[in-house]
C-alpha cells in the first residue's frame, strides 16, 4: 500500500479511464442531489433542476434572507464570490499547492469531479495518484488512507455520501480514531474524512443519514460542520492541517450557498464556534442547515420583540464551552436547534455538557429541538415534517422566554 503512494507528486499520471455510470447506486443519489445556485441573502438564481418549483419551496425553508441586507452591489466589495462546494474546493486546492502530502480518495474523486463536484478539475492539474479513484468499497479506501497517513501523507477522504461511510464505521473507529493510542504515540493519523450529509430534497432514508451521533462517541476524532462558504474553506484548510483525524460533515442543500469570501488566505480554528446574531434574551445554539432556520425564525422574533443570541457551533467535538458559557451568563436560557436525530444526538450532548457546567446560570430548563427518531421519509411534504421548521423554533422561543 506504501509503495502505491510513494509516486504521488510526480509528473507523470495514469491514463485516464471512462467509467460507466448508470448502474452505480452513488450515481442515482448524485442525479437526485443536484441543486441549484442560493444566495447567502437567501435569492433563489433560476437552475436547470427538473423538480424546481418544489425545490424552490424547500430551500426557501433551508437558507434565510439576512435582516440587515444591503442593497449595494456585491460587484464593489472586496473579495471574491464563491459557492460553498467551489469554496471547498478553493481550499483543498490551496493546501495541494502547499504540500505535496496532501491527496485525494474516493468513488469518483478523480475525473468525474465527485458527486457534488467539489473536487473538479483537480485530477487534471494534479494526476491520477494524488487524486484516485477508488471502487465502490468503503472500507477498503478508508483503510488504505488511514495507512497511507501512516506512513506520512495527509488524505482526504470523500464520502460520496455519508450514509456509506457506515460500511466503513470499524476502520473509522478502530483504527483512524484509536492508533495515536494504541501504538503509545508511535503514529499520526492526519485525515480528514469528508462528504455531504443531512435532510436533501427527497433522497430517501438512507441516503438523509445524520451521522454526528455515530462518530461523536469515538475518541481521538474531532468532528466539525460548515454552513457557509467562508466557513467551508477555512474548516476545510485547517482539517487539512491538523495532526489529529477531522471529521467535516457538509449539508447536501447548502453546497450551492453563495457568499463573498476574502482573497487572502485564512484558516479557522477547528475548536471555535461562531456568533452569528449577538442578543440578550435566549441563547439559540445551531450548527449546519439549521444554522439558516434558526436565522428565518430569528427575523420573525425580533419583531415580536425577543432578541435571541444566535450561535453556530461549528465544532461538533470538541464543544467551544467558552463561547457557548458566556453566552448562557448573559442570556440565563438555552435552546438548541439541530437536525441530528433527538435520542443520542448532539443536542443531548451539547445539553448534558451545558448542565454540568453552567446549570447555576439557566433560569429555565434547556430546551432541545431536533428531527424526529424516525426514517427520513422519501414523500417532500413527510419529510419536512420531521425536520424542525423555523415556526417551531418561534414557538421555543416564547415559551422559553415566558
Amino acid at each position: 500500500m506504501a509503495a502505491i503512494f510513494q509516486g504521488i507528486g510526480a509528473a507523470a499520471a495514469l491514463p485516464s479511464t471512462e467509467k460507466f455510470h448508470s448502474q452505480s447506486r452513488r450515481f442515482v443519489s448524485a442525479r437526485k442531489g443536484s441543486l441549484f445556485v442560493v444566495r447567502s441573502d437567501g435569492r433563489p438564481s433560476l437552475g436547470s433542476s427538473p423538480r424546481s418549483r418544489g425545490a424552490q419551496h424547500l430551500i426557501t425553508n433551508a437558507v434565510a434572507a439576512k435582516a440587515d441586507a444591503s442593497a449595494t452591489s456585491t460587484a464593489s466589495k472586496p473579495g471574491h464570490e464563491l459557492l460553498l462546494f467551489e469554496a471547498l474546493r478553493e481550499g483543498l486546492e490551496e493546501e495541494m499547492d502547499r504540500d505535496p502530502r496532501v491527496c485525494v480518495m474516493g468513488e469518483d474523486v478523480g475525473h468525474y469531479g465527485g458527486s457534488y463536484k467539489v473536487t473538479k478539475g483537480l485530477a487534471t492539474k494534479y494526476g491520477d495518484l494524488r487524486v484516485l479513484d477508488t471502487p465502490i468499497a468503503e472500507n477498503s479506501f478508508t483503510g488504505m488512507g488511514i495507512g497511507a497517513a501512516m506512513t506520512g501523507l495527509r488524505p482526504i477522504i470523500e464520502g460520496m455520501n455519508m450514509g456509506f461511510l457506515l460500511l466503513a464505521f470499524n476502520q473509522i473507529s478502530n483504527n483512524c480514531g484509536m492508533l495515536h493510542y494504541t501504538s503509545g504515540g508511535q503514529f499520526k493519523i492526519p485525515v480528514v474524512i469528508r462528504g455531504p450529509g443531512g435532510v436533501g430534497r427527497q433522497l430517501g432514508a438512507e441516503h438523509s443519514q445524520r451521522l454526528e451521533s455515530y462518530f461523536q462517541s469515538i475518541p481521538g476524532i474531532q468532528m466539525v460542520a460548515c454552513s457557509t462558504p467562508y466557513n467551508a474553506k477555512g474548516l476545510m484548510k485547517a482539517a487539512i492541517r491538523s495532526e489529529n483525524p477531522v471529521i467535516l460533515f457538509e449539508h447536501v442543500l447548502l453546497y450551492n450557498l453563495k457568499e463573498r469570501i476574502p482573497d487572502e488566505e485564512y484558516v479557522l480554528s477547528l475548536e471555535e464556534a461562531e456568533m452569528v446574531r449577538p442578543g440578550e434574551h435566549v441563547t439559540i445554539l445551531t450548527y449546519s442547515r439549521m444554522r439558516y432556520h434558526v436565522m428565518q425564525a430569528a427575523k420573525t422574533l425580533v419583531n415580536k420583540g425577543y432578541d435571541p443570541e444566535v450561535i453556530d457551533i461549528r465544532s461538533l467535538k470538541p464543544f467551544d464551552l467558552y463561547t457557548i458559557g458566556n453566552s448562557v451568563k448573559k442570556t440565563h436560557r438555552v435552546l438548541i436547534v439541530e437536525e441530528c436525530m433527538r435520542t443520542g444526538g448532539i443536542g443531548a450532548s451539547l445539553t448534558a455538557a451545558i448542565t454540568e457546567n453552567f446549570i447555576d446560570y439557566l433560569d429555565a430548563p434547556i430546551v432541545c429541538l431536533s428531527s424526529q427518531d424516525v426514517p427520513t421519509p422519501y414523500a417532500g411534504t413527510l419529510e419536512e415534517w420531521t425536520v424542525v421548521q423555523p415556526a417551531q423554533i418561534v414557538t421555543a422561543v416564547e415559551q422559553l422566554c415566558q
